[in-house]
């Protein structure tokens, strides 16, 4: 499928997502940026908001940057 450019806010108050400028989404995450538990966090947050199992999402770009690709594999 698709590709989509994330920006990713950890240590939020809770976890939600949102469209930013130019459609590039805006995910808040509760876990803190270290030790991969953002990204594992990110995954399962967009895996709800698109209702698909986790998966199906893989994080292409940006493991360790707030700015991150994800992939939705068929």
């Amino acid at each position: 499928m698709a590709k989509q450019r994330i920006l990713v806010k950890p240590n939020a108050r809770r976890s939600s997502v949102s469209v930013g400028p130019e459609g590039q989404l805006v995910v808040a995450v509760r876990a803190p940026a270290t030790e991969g538990k953002a990204n594992q966090e990110l995954i399962a947050v967009l895996a709800d908001y698109f209702q698909v199992p986790k998966s199906r999402i893989q994080l292409v770009k940006g493991h360790t940057s707030h700015h991150k690709v994800i992939e939705l594999l068929d």
